[in-house]
């Protein structure tokens, strides 16, 4: 087995310095499973990190948390630890709402680590059933933050 690790955040700093040292746009990188691609541009541009969902857990994840009456839905994770935000900007309408459908494409948040804002896909299509956390609150690598039922 390889030792896989993920890009550290030091390294993410050091890749950002050397975009803004050569005057770079655009930076993707891969390793393993896991694929990030970082994009500067203009002041209606928003730099982003993206990485592949981790992966599919058994069917017996998480299970006696919902009486069994109710289904399970699954979740939308935080790729990254950072703050969540669920709009562009204060003033903004939130990207998604309980009720709402979403394409795989579909930015649904971002999470914002060091200065950089990630914009975080549904990767899936669905209806968005429920937001799991709130808007400023610090979120974790592989949180859920939000439910979806999948079309």
């Amino acid at each position: 087995m390889a030792d896989e690790q993920a890009f550290d955040l030091e390294k993410l700093r050091e890749l950002i310095a050397l975009m803004d040292e050569h005057g770079l746009t655009e930076i993707s990188l891969s390793q393993g499973d896991q694929s990030w691609k970082l994009r500067r541009g203009g002041a209606e541009a928003v730099p982003m990190v993206t990485a592949a969902p981790p992966p599919p857990q058994a069917d017996g994840a998480g299970g006696g948390d919902a009486p069994p009456d109710e289904p399970t839905y699954p979740t939308i994770d935080s790729p990254t630890v950072g703050t969540f935000y669920s709009a562009p900007s204060p003033d903004d309408p939130p990207f998604v709402k309980v009720g709402q459908a979403v394409s795989p494409d579909s930015v649904v948040c971002i999470v914002e680590a060091m200065k950089v804002f990630n914009q975080i896909q549904a990767e899936t299509a669905g209806t968005i059933v429920e937001v799991l956390v709130e808007d400023g609150d610090a979120v974790e690598f592989g949180q859920p933050l939000f439910r979806i039922q999948p079309t």
